[in-house]
């Protein structure tokens, strides 16, 4: 079995020793200084596109450059976990070729905002949820139900982080950057500050959401381990 989960990291890290576990330096072709991790900006990739598309140009490399049995995507600082432990390669080959999930995500949280369109709202810039919202009704109509529900709900799984059958992630990265490329085209984001520029890793973390809701995946929810002081 073939498992590769890709850490991404914009800085030098101690990665965890552990057996399918490699690091990526995203945002490589923009980065003033260099090291010796694996770099996004070979092959077919948007590195160049770091600053707004965040660790997605890691997952844009994973998909267009891998071919595995399971792809993953995590960061130097977040990792799924359970019991206190760092997803390790046996337990993750058990989940989705044994136990029949289909990919392994973040555990669901939920936001202080009362759905997560008034969250986005608080945080973020509301046009840019809209368009986007308006993308997807004119690429993938059946969508706008999903759409409308997670708007409304309060559940949401968050961090750009998903473990999968290469296939499924394909699927998804395929659909997203459909999507995603096509908000790149009609939003302006000239006037944003560095944190608002991240604009389209914090739409994919909903439209992660979305996709799910929208297929029949046998979904395995794990916590985030967040590691201090990197």
């Amino acid at each position: 079995m073939d498992t590769r989960i890709y850490i991404c990291t914009h800085k030098e890290f101690n990665p965890p020793q552990m057996d399918g576990y490699i690091p990526i330096r995203v945002g490589s072709a923009i980065a003033e200084s260099d090291f010796s991790f694996l770099r996004d900006d070979t092959g077919d990739n948007i590195s160049e596109k770091n600053m707004h598309f965040c660790e997605l140009t890691g997952l844009y490399w994973i998909w267009k450059n891998v071919e595995c049995d399971i792809a993953g995507l995590c960061h130097y600082r977040r990792f799924l976990q359970n019991e206190g432990r760092i997803l390790e390669r046996g337990y993750i080959e058990k989940l989705i070729c044994e136990d029949g999930y289909d990919l392994i995500a973040p555990a669901s949280g939920s936001t202080d905002y009362g759905t997560n369109y008034g969250h986005y709202a608080k945080v973020h810039h509301t046009s840019d949820f809209d368009i986007t919202r308006e993308v997807l009704h004119e690429k993938y109509p059946d969508y706008d139900c999903a759409f409308e529900l997670f708007s409304h709900t309060n559940l949401a799984s968050l961090a750009n982080m998903v473990i999968a059958k290469k296939q499924v992630l394909d699927e998804y990265c395929e659909w997203l950057f459909d999507i995603l490329f096509e908000v790149e085209k009609r939003t302006d984001v000239s006037g944003y500050d560095a944190y608002q520029s991240r604009l389209y890793g914090y739409l994919s973390e909903r439209l992660f959401r979305i996709w799910i809701l929208m297929h029949g995946y046998r979904v395995r929810e794990e916590q985030v381990l967040l590691v201090d002081g990197i």
